[in-house]
């Protein structure tokens, strides 16, 4: 996302919050989107609908925002207590905390949500993004993390047993004691990349990332979809290990923002075998997004 504030004076500031926020949504500078009138609900207006829709996009509201979660964007309609505006700020992640807030100072407690909005698209099979192509150049293995259960410390190894389908032994992915479900498919290993962590002051620490594997010298996202080897271990990557409320509660830092599409993979491990620090990383094969 590309953050779009709102204009200094711009009013009402319902409708101009959720013009930026849906122009930070859509990576847009604010002057291609449409003027709202200022008597018209922004998200539920023509004006919207119409211009999203020739884009072949269109909102799609939200059942309950305050439970809400999306490994993505999207808009919520905040309403502070009595002395502040109500206004719209972007939400992201499982679960959601404020990613951008462009009237505000980011400060959102959940029971001010009061509305919330998917940007869609109109025919996902036209709207699905092309893969990136496979990384050329190798990668190692940084470092390798595991907790024992969800909030305990992160424990550094030399080597860690690594078992299909489950994760790497001692961690909470094999326990089932993590935060997130156990046994489902990406759940076994999360990998991030040690220049993500170094980008920023002071770098990630382990703690707050909680991921297994801190890589260097490979993209991550290049591998969703793919088989790669860790050592001899092979794995596939199988989505985006994006980031979420729970990572900011780790770090006691706003992090959240700066990971989006950072946040590194999470991968399955196809079969068992041992990862060592300073282990290569390497694809093999193609995968069906290259055909």
């Amino acid at each position: 996302m590309k953050e779009v504030a709102v204009p200094p004076g711009r009013q009402p500031l319902l409708a101009a919050s959720f013009v930026a926020c849906l122009a930070t949504i859509l990576e847009m500078p604010l002057d291609l989107l449409p003027d709202l009138p200022a008597d018209t609900d922004p998200a539920r207006g023509w004006a919207v609908s119409r211009w999203l829709g020739g884009l072949g996009l269109g909102l799609a509201r939200v059942a309950d925002p305050v439970t809400f979660a999306w490994a993505g964007p999207w808009l919520a309609q905040v309403r502070p207590p009595a002395g502040r505006q109500t206004r719209f700020v972007v939400m992201y992640g499982v679960p959601s905390g404020v990613a951008w807030d462009p009237a505000g100072d980011g400060e959102v407690s959940s029971d001010w949500i009061e509305d919330g909005f998917i940007v869609a698209a109109a025919d996902i099979a036209l709207a699905r993004p092309a893969r990136p192509t496979a990384p050329v150049a190798d990668g190692t293995v940084d470092g390798i993390w595991v907790a024992a259960a969800a909030g305990e410390p992160a424990r550094g190894l030399a080597v860690a047993h690594a078992l299909a389908g489950r994760g790497l032994a001692g961690d909470r992915h094999v326990t089932g004691t993590g935060t997130f479900p156990s046994g489902l498919p990406g759940s076994a290993l999360t990998l991030i990349e040690a220049e993500v962590c170094e980008s920023f002051a002071p770098p990630l620490r382990p703690g707050e990332h909680r991921r297994n594997l801190v890589t260097r010298g490979i993209e991550l996202n290049a591998l969703v979809g793919r088989e790669f080897m860790i050592g001899d271990v092979r794995c596939r990557g199988m989505r985006l290990c994006e980031p979420c409320k729970v990572a900011e509660r780790y770090a006691a830092r706003p992090i959240l923002r700066a990971l989006v599409h950072r946040g590194g993979l999470r991968a399955d491990i196809i079969h068992d075998g041992q990862i060592r620090v300073g282990d290569p990383i390497h694809v093999t094969g193609s995968s069906a997004a290259d055909h």
